[in-house]
């Protein structure tokens, strides 16, 4: 009997067992986010002030949801990188659905944003409410890069919190492996939407 799963209630260890994913903790395989980030102009620099801005005001007004993460965040990030503009293109609530080679499990679900490049995931980003941890949404983001029809090529993820970002990078094969970035928090002394953008900008350069 097929087994139908929502991605929203999946964790790691289901995806460990059943798509035998695997964490990698060598900092080479993951290496994007951090070699050859491009400087910040000025401009930019004033424009990701500005974001921040935008979200300590939406700090005073609670609860900040999945689609408040989304509008002052992550869209003016998106615009900014010029992810809007060709070869770009980006779809949001994009149905996906997984299944288990031989384990008659599928896995449904949405995602938020996928950053499409001629059809190649560029990113596929997963917000979360503020009162969520970024581990919150890994197992979800995870299923979702699971579905990456270019398996050639990894593929590359951000979960979003508002206040929290971090990048995920998989690799899809025989045996799945990913690995994730350093946490960084919109509300540090220096804006940390700053190295989010450097990130962004190097992995839609790749």
């Amino acid at each position: 009997m097929v087994q139908t799963l929502q991605a929203r209630t999946i964790d790691l260890r289901h995806l460990i067992d059943h798509f035998k994913l695997e964490l990698v903790q060598d900092e080479q395989f993951f290496w994007e986010w951090q070699v050859g980030l491009p400087e910040l102009t000025e401009i930019e620099r004033q424009f990701l002030d500005k974001v921040k801005s935008g979200y300590l005001n939406l700090l005073n007004y609670p609860p900040v949801l999945e689609k408040a993460v989304q509008i002052p965040v992550l869209r003016p990030m998106l615009f900014l990188a010029d992810f809007y503009l060709p070869p770009f293109h980006i779809k949001t609530e994009k149905s996906i659905e997984i299944q288990a080679e031989d384990e008659g499990v599928i896995v449904r679900g949405q995602i938020d944003i996928l950053l499409l490049k001629e059809q190649f995931w560029v990113m596929a980003i997963e917000s979360k409410e503020f009162s969520f941890s970024t581990d919150a949404g890994l197992a979800k983001l995870l299923a979702y890069m699971l579905v990456n029809p270019n398996s050639g090529k990894p593929g590359f993820g951000l979960i979003a919190t508002g206040s929290t970002f971090t990048f995920v990078k998989l690799v899809r094969g025989e045996t799945p492996r990913y690995a994730t970035s350093d946490q960084f928090g919109i509300l540090n002394r220096t804006n940390g939407l700053y190295d989010v953008f450097r990130i962004l900008k190097r992995i839609g350069q790749l």
